[in-house]
């Protein structure tokens, strides 16, 4: 009776809850706010005829695998620092995608916006990654193209929102 007394408490819960567990809630409504933004950020109606029409203009904005065999084979140490670099690599996209809208005297709020949610998420995995041990990894200094006028800016904001609609969704997974 006395064994199985001192074994109830000590087996029954964990002393603490993992700190690096409770960065997971505000990342998944990080990247819920990512997928929102997304929506607006090129100004069309969610039906409008060009959001069909965009290539791949933009080499450098990453592309996510979203397979359920790549889901399956995701690691927590290699995953944040994945999901740290996209994110890094959206914010410099978001940046570059703000000041050509100040060039062409387009509103950019919605590109501020999402420049800050990315720049939120970043912090919540920088934060995870010291807490594993890791250091963050710095995403290559993007290639970006000029822009000629406001339509190719439109382009480049479509993509743009398309991509980070699908980041956010994967970095929710």
């Amino acid at each position: 009776l006395l064994l199985a007394e001192l074994f109830v408490p000590s087996s029954s819960r964990p002393a603490n809850t993992s700190s690096l567990c409770t960065m997971f809630g505000p990342m998944i409504h990080q990247g819920e706010k990512l997928v929102q933004v997304s929506k607006t950020l090129h100004g069309l109606p969610e039906n409008h005829k060009l959001l069909n029409t965009v290539g791949n203009k933009l080499q450098d904005l990453p592309h996510m695998q979203h397979t359920a065999a790549h889901f399956k084979s995701l690691k927590l140490n290699e995953s944040l620092s994945q999901l740290c670099l996209f994110t890094q690599s959206f914010r410099l996209h978001m940046d570059w995608l703000k000041t050509e809208k100040h060039n062409f005297s387009l509103p950019s709020e919605t590109a501020e916006d999402a420049s800050t949610q990315l720049l939120l998420l970043s912090t919540l995995l920088n934060k995870s990654l010291q807490q594993i041990g890791e250091d963050a990894p710095r995403p290559p200094a993007p290639s970006l193209p000029v822009v000629s006028s406001a339509f190719d800016l439109l382009q480049f904001s479509i993509e743009i929102s398309q991509r980070l609609q699908v980041f956010g969704h994967w970095s929710k997974r």
